[in-house]
Protein backbone atom coordinates (compact mmCIF):
# COMPACT_ATOMS: atom_id res chain seq x y z
CA UNK A 1 0.00 0.00 0.00
CA UNK A 2 0.68 3.71 -0.35
CA UNK A 3 1.17 5.88 3.08
CA UNK A 4 1.75 9.84 3.43
CA UNK A 5 4.96 9.41 5.89
CA UNK A 6 7.15 11.75 7.75
CA UNK A 7 10.41 10.79 8.69
CA UNK A 8 11.85 13.44 10.54
CA UNK A 9 9.94 16.54 12.55
CA UNK A 10 10.03 19.55 10.64
CA UNK A 11 7.85 21.86 7.57
CA UNK A 12 5.31 20.69 5.20
CA UNK A 13 8.04 19.22 3.12
CA UNK A 14 8.81 16.06 4.78
CA UNK A 15 5.95 14.78 3.61
CA UNK A 16 6.32 11.54 1.01
CA UNK A 17 4.49 9.08 -0.48
CA UNK A 18 6.18 5.11 0.35
CA UNK A 19 5.47 2.30 0.37
CA UNK A 20 4.10 -0.49 2.83
CA UNK A 21 3.04 -3.81 3.19
CA UNK A 22 -0.59 -4.08 3.95
CA UNK A 23 -1.62 -5.00 7.65
CA UNK A 24 -4.02 -7.87 8.13
CA UNK A 25 -6.08 -7.46 10.82
CA UNK A 26 -6.27 -9.21 14.63
CA UNK A 27 -9.46 -11.34 15.70
CA UNK A 28 -11.23 -8.29 16.85
CA UNK A 29 -10.18 -5.58 14.32
CA UNK A 30 -11.18 -4.82 11.02
CA UNK A 31 -9.05 -3.75 7.82
CA UNK A 32 -10.33 -0.77 6.23
CA UNK A 33 -9.15 0.47 2.73
CA UNK A 34 -9.50 4.08 3.02
CA UNK A 35 -10.62 6.81 1.07
CA UNK A 36 -10.30 10.43 2.59
CA UNK A 37 -8.18 11.93 5.93
CA UNK A 38 -8.59 15.23 7.23
CA UNK A 39 -5.35 16.97 7.65
CA UNK A 40 -5.66 19.04 11.03
CA UNK A 41 -3.92 21.33 12.91
CA UNK A 42 -2.70 18.28 15.22
CA UNK A 43 -1.31 16.85 12.42
CA UNK A 44 0.33 19.93 11.49
CA UNK A 45 1.67 20.25 14.82
CA UNK A 46 3.26 16.17 15.17
CA UNK A 47 4.70 16.90 11.93
CA UNK A 48 6.37 19.86 12.66
CA UNK A 49 7.18 19.26 16.41
CA UNK A 50 5.78 22.70 16.98
CA UNK A 51 2.66 23.04 19.37
CA UNK A 52 0.93 26.08 20.80
CA UNK A 53 0.97 24.48 24.75
CA UNK A 54 4.46 24.23 25.74
CA UNK A 55 4.52 22.21 29.22
CA UNK A 56 3.41 19.73 26.70
CA UNK A 57 6.79 19.23 24.38
CA UNK A 58 8.48 16.64 27.03
CA UNK A 59 5.89 14.07 27.39
CA UNK A 60 5.00 14.26 23.34
CA UNK A 61 8.43 14.34 22.77
CA UNK A 62 8.70 10.97 24.36
CA UNK A 63 5.31 9.77 23.04
CA UNK A 64 6.34 10.16 19.87
CA UNK A 65 9.44 9.72 19.43
CA UNK A 66 12.63 11.85 20.92
CA UNK A 67 15.02 12.36 17.48
CA UNK A 68 12.36 11.21 14.93
CA UNK A 69 8.85 9.97 14.74
CA UNK A 70 7.74 6.56 16.40
CA UNK A 71 4.68 6.25 13.94
CA UNK A 72 5.61 7.90 10.76
CA UNK A 73 2.20 7.42 9.12
CA UNK A 74 -0.72 10.56 10.64
CA UNK A 75 -4.22 10.61 10.55
CA UNK A 76 -6.84 10.24 12.77
CA UNK A 77 -9.78 11.41 11.16
CA UNK A 78 -11.11 9.33 7.91
CA UNK A 79 -13.36 7.50 5.97
CA UNK A 80 -13.20 4.00 4.03
CA UNK A 81 -14.24 0.71 3.67
CA UNK A 82 -14.24 -2.60 5.03
CA UNK A 83 -12.24 -4.74 3.54
CA UNK A 84 -11.94 -7.76 5.57
CA UNK A 85 -13.00 -8.48 9.38
CA UNK A 86 -11.54 -10.73 12.16
CA UNK A 87 -12.67 -13.66 12.60
CA UNK A 88 -14.26 -12.21 16.73
CA UNK A 89 -16.03 -9.12 14.81
CA UNK A 90 -19.73 -9.84 14.12
CA UNK A 91 -20.37 -5.25 14.30
CA UNK A 92 -19.57 -4.62 10.70
CA UNK A 93 -18.96 -6.39 7.18
CA UNK A 94 -17.06 -6.39 3.87
CA UNK A 95 -17.84 -3.03 1.92
CA UNK A 96 -19.31 -1.42 4.83
CA UNK A 97 -19.08 2.49 4.29
CA UNK A 98 -17.72 4.08 7.82
CA UNK A 99 -16.19 6.44 9.42
CA UNK A 100 -14.71 7.62 12.51
CA UNK A 101 -11.26 8.22 14.36
CA UNK A 102 -8.45 6.03 14.85
CA UNK A 103 -7.75 7.60 18.60
CA UNK A 104 -3.66 7.32 19.12
CA UNK A 105 -2.81 5.14 16.59
CA UNK A 106 -3.36 7.33 13.66
CA UNK A 107 -2.57 5.95 10.50
CA UNK A 108 -4.90 7.55 8.26
CA UNK A 109 -2.91 8.95 5.68
CA UNK A 110 -2.22 4.86 4.66
CA UNK A 111 -4.30 2.99 1.75
CA UNK A 112 -5.04 0.55 4.40
CA UNK A 113 -5.75 0.60 8.24
CA UNK A 114 -6.33 -2.00 10.71
CA UNK A 115 -8.45 -0.60 13.72
CA UNK A 116 -10.29 -2.86 16.67
CA UNK A 117 -13.98 -2.60 15.56
CA UNK A 118 -14.89 -1.16 19.18
CA UNK A 119 -13.40 2.06 18.13
CA UNK A 120 -15.09 4.81 17.57
CA UNK A 121 -16.87 3.96 13.87
CA UNK A 122 -20.05 4.25 12.38
CA UNK A 123 -21.52 3.90 9.12
CA UNK A 124 -21.48 6.86 6.72
CA UNK A 125 -24.35 9.04 6.84
CA UNK A 126 -26.44 8.01 3.41
CA UNK A 127 -26.45 11.15 1.74
CA UNK A 128 -22.30 12.41 2.00
CA UNK A 129 -19.71 11.19 0.22
CA UNK A 130 -15.77 9.84 1.54
CA UNK A 131 -14.68 13.16 1.30
CA UNK A 132 -17.60 14.56 3.40
CA UNK A 133 -17.21 12.05 5.64
CA UNK A 134 -13.56 12.37 6.41
CA UNK A 135 -14.31 15.89 7.05
CA UNK A 136 -16.60 15.12 9.92
CA UNK A 137 -15.37 13.09 12.91
CA UNK A 138 -12.95 15.72 14.53
CA UNK A 139 -14.79 18.49 14.34
CA UNK A 140 -18.62 17.02 14.87
CA UNK A 141 -17.02 14.61 18.14
CA UNK A 142 -15.41 17.72 19.70
CA UNK A 143 -18.25 20.33 18.75
CA UNK A 144 -20.78 17.66 20.16
CA UNK A 145 -18.99 16.79 23.37
CA UNK A 146 -18.52 20.78 24.54
CA UNK A 147 -22.32 22.05 23.26
CA UNK A 148 -23.58 18.84 25.40
CA UNK A 149 -21.49 20.06 28.39
CA UNK A 150 -22.66 23.78 27.75
CA UNK A 151 -26.36 22.26 28.43
CA UNK A 152 -27.38 25.32 25.62
CA UNK A 153 -31.20 25.95 25.86
CA UNK A 154 -33.24 27.08 23.69
CA UNK A 155 -32.90 31.15 23.31
CA UNK A 156 -29.67 31.54 25.07
CA UNK A 157 -26.89 33.47 23.43
CA UNK A 158 -23.58 31.47 22.32
CA UNK A 159 -20.45 32.67 20.91
CA UNK A 160 -17.75 30.57 19.11
CA UNK A 161 -15.14 31.87 18.92
CA UNK A 162 -12.56 30.74 16.55
CA UNK A 163 -15.77 29.54 14.43
CA UNK A 164 -14.08 29.17 10.90
CA UNK A 165 -12.34 25.85 12.05
CA UNK A 166 -13.28 22.22 12.19
CA UNK A 167 -14.66 22.00 15.62
CA UNK A 168 -15.72 25.64 15.68
CA UNK A 169 -17.73 24.98 12.40
CA UNK A 170 -19.14 22.27 13.83
CA UNK A 171 -20.29 24.29 17.14
CA UNK A 172 -22.16 26.90 15.16
CA UNK A 173 -24.43 24.37 13.26
CA UNK A 174 -24.73 22.18 16.97
CA UNK A 175 -25.56 25.32 19.01
CA UNK A 176 -27.87 26.69 16.24
CA UNK A 177 -29.85 23.22 16.19
CA UNK A 178 -30.31 23.67 20.19
CA UNK A 179 -32.17 26.86 19.36
CA UNK A 180 -29.21 29.28 20.70
CA UNK A 181 -28.69 32.34 19.11
CA UNK A 182 -25.52 31.96 17.75
CA UNK A 183 -21.89 34.64 17.57
CA UNK A 184 -19.13 34.00 15.52
CA UNK A 185 -15.90 35.25 15.44
CA UNK A 186 -13.12 34.50 13.19
CA UNK A 187 -11.58 36.26 10.09
CA UNK A 188 -13.33 38.26 7.49
CA UNK A 189 -12.81 35.73 4.87
CA UNK A 190 -15.08 33.01 6.99
CA UNK A 191 -18.02 35.36 7.23
CA UNK A 192 -20.27 34.04 4.74
CA UNK A 193 -19.53 30.50 5.37
CA UNK A 194 -20.39 30.76 9.00
CA UNK A 195 -23.00 32.64 7.98
CA UNK A 196 -24.00 30.10 5.57
CA UNK A 197 -24.00 27.29 8.23
CA UNK A 198 -26.36 29.34 10.63
CA UNK A 199 -24.26 31.87 12.50
CA UNK A 200 -27.11 34.97 13.25
CA UNK A 201 -24.17 37.38 14.30
CA UNK A 202 -20.78 37.66 12.78
CA UNK A 203 -17.33 39.80 14.75
CA UNK A 204 -13.97 40.01 12.62
CA UNK A 205 -11.67 39.77 15.30
CA UNK A 206 -8.70 41.71 13.11
CA UNK A 207 -11.46 44.69 14.12
CA UNK A 208 -13.29 44.12 17.29
CA UNK A 209 -12.47 42.08 20.44
CA UNK A 210 -16.00 40.77 21.47
CA UNK A 211 -14.90 40.50 24.83
CA UNK A 212 -14.44 44.66 25.04
CA UNK A 213 -17.93 45.26 23.31
CA UNK A 214 -19.79 44.60 26.30
CA UNK A 215 -22.19 42.46 25.06
CA UNK A 216 -22.72 39.11 27.59
CA UNK A 217 -23.56 35.67 26.61
CA UNK A 218 -24.88 32.69 28.10
CA UNK A 219 -22.16 30.74 26.40
CA UNK A 220 -18.33 31.38 25.47
CA UNK A 221 -17.11 28.29 23.07
CA UNK A 222 -13.31 29.22 22.48
CA UNK A 223 -10.55 27.00 20.47
CA UNK A 224 -7.93 30.26 19.97
CA UNK A 225 -4.89 29.44 22.09
CA UNK A 226 -4.04 32.82 22.52
CA UNK A 227 -7.78 34.23 24.07
CA UNK A 228 -7.69 35.97 27.45
CA UNK A 229 -9.37 33.58 29.84
CA UNK A 230 -10.52 36.31 31.96
CA UNK A 231 -11.53 38.97 29.22
CA UNK A 232 -13.85 35.96 27.89
CA UNK A 233 -14.96 35.26 31.87
CA UNK A 234 -16.04 38.91 31.96
CA UNK A 235 -17.98 38.44 28.75
CA UNK A 236 -20.32 35.98 30.60
CA UNK A 237 -23.95 36.93 32.08
CA UNK A 238 -24.25 36.06 35.37
CA UNK A 239 -24.48 32.05 35.24
CA UNK A 240 -22.79 32.00 31.86
CA UNK A 241 -20.59 28.98 30.83
CA UNK A 242 -17.16 29.01 29.46
CA UNK A 243 -15.61 26.27 27.66
CA UNK A 244 -12.30 25.86 26.01
CA UNK A 245 -10.61 23.21 23.40
CA UNK A 246 -7.46 24.81 23.42
CA UNK A 247 -6.55 25.85 27.45
CA UNK A 248 -3.80 27.10 28.26
CA UNK A 249 -2.35 25.73 31.41
CA UNK A 250 -2.98 28.76 33.51
CA UNK A 251 -6.66 28.60 32.28
CA UNK A 252 -6.72 24.89 33.34
CA UNK A 253 -6.05 25.79 36.90
CA UNK A 254 -8.23 28.96 36.40
CA UNK A 255 -11.46 26.88 35.39
CA UNK A 256 -11.43 24.81 38.67
CA UNK A 257 -11.41 27.97 40.76
CA UNK A 258 -14.01 30.37 38.30
CA UNK A 259 -16.30 27.14 39.12
CA UNK A 260 -15.60 27.13 43.14
CA UNK A 261 -16.01 30.88 43.70
CA UNK A 262 -18.50 32.68 41.31
CA UNK A 263 -22.24 31.49 40.06
CA UNK A 264 -20.14 31.34 36.51
CA UNK A 265 -18.84 27.75 34.93
CA UNK A 266 -15.89 26.66 32.80
CA UNK A 267 -14.54 23.86 31.85
CA UNK A 268 -11.54 22.24 29.72
CA UNK A 269 -12.15 18.93 29.75
CA UNK A 270 -11.14 16.86 26.51
CA UNK A 271 -13.83 14.99 24.18
CA UNK A 272 -13.78 11.20 24.67
CA UNK A 273 -14.61 10.86 21.03
CA UNK A 274 -17.40 8.15 21.43
CA UNK A 275 -18.96 5.99 19.44
CA UNK A 276 -22.68 7.24 20.56
CA UNK A 277 -21.10 11.01 19.38
CA UNK A 278 -20.51 9.56 16.58
CA UNK A 279 -23.78 8.18 15.94
CA UNK A 280 -25.56 11.02 17.08
CA UNK A 281 -23.84 13.26 14.66
CA UNK A 282 -24.33 10.81 11.58
CA UNK A 283 -28.23 10.57 12.35
CA UNK A 284 -28.12 14.81 12.69
CA UNK A 285 -26.53 14.64 9.30
CA UNK A 286 -29.09 12.72 7.82
CA UNK A 287 -31.80 14.92 9.59
CA UNK A 288 -30.32 17.96 7.31
CA UNK A 289 -29.04 19.77 10.92
CA UNK A 290 -25.32 19.56 10.19
CA UNK A 291 -23.41 19.57 7.60
CA UNK A 292 -19.23 19.75 6.69
CA UNK A 293 -17.65 22.57 5.01
CA UNK A 294 -15.17 20.92 2.86
CA UNK A 295 -12.10 23.72 1.90
CA UNK A 296 -9.92 21.74 -0.67
CA UNK A 297 -9.51 18.11 -1.04
CA UNK A 298 -5.85 16.93 -2.28
CA UNK A 299 -4.33 14.19 -3.56
CA UNK A 300 -1.43 12.32 -1.66
CA UNK A 301 0.97 13.28 -3.89
CA UNK A 302 0.31 16.77 -2.66
CA UNK A 303 -0.32 16.12 1.16
CA UNK A 304 3.04 18.77 2.12
CA UNK A 305 0.59 21.27 0.00
CA UNK A 306 -2.53 20.26 1.91
CA UNK A 307 -0.28 20.92 5.77
CA UNK A 308 0.57 24.21 4.43
CA UNK A 309 -3.85 25.34 3.23
CA UNK A 310 -4.31 23.90 6.86
CA UNK A 311 -1.05 25.89 8.45
CA UNK A 312 -1.97 29.46 6.89
CA UNK A 313 -5.38 29.43 8.18
CA UNK A 314 -6.90 30.86 5.02
CA UNK A 315 -8.84 27.56 4.28
CA UNK A 316 -12.57 28.08 4.74
CA UNK A 317 -13.75 24.96 6.12
CA UNK A 318 -12.11 21.48 6.28
CA UNK A 319 -8.79 20.16 4.34
CA UNK A 320 -9.14 16.49 3.05
CA UNK A 321 -7.03 14.14 1.65
CA UNK A 322 -7.70 11.34 -0.88
CA UNK A 323 -6.28 7.85 0.02
CA UNK A 324 -5.85 5.75 -2.85
CA UNK A 325 -7.61 5.82 -6.25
Amino acid sequence: MKAVVYRIYGPAEVLQVEEFENPVPKDNEILIKVRAAEATKADCEMRSFHFPVKWFWLPLRIALGIRKPKNPILGGYFSGEVESIGKGVSKFKKGDRIFGATKLRMGAYGEYLCLPANYTLATIPSNMSFEEAAAVPLGGLNALHFMRRANVYKGETVLVNGAGGSIGAFGVQIAKAMGAEVTAVDSAIKEQMLRDIGADHFIDYAKENFAKSGRTYDVIFNMVARNSYSESINALKPKGRYLTANPKVSDMLRTFLTSLFTKKSATFAFAGEEEEELIALKEMIEAGKLKPVVDKVYPMEQAAEAHRRVETEQRIGTVVIAVGS
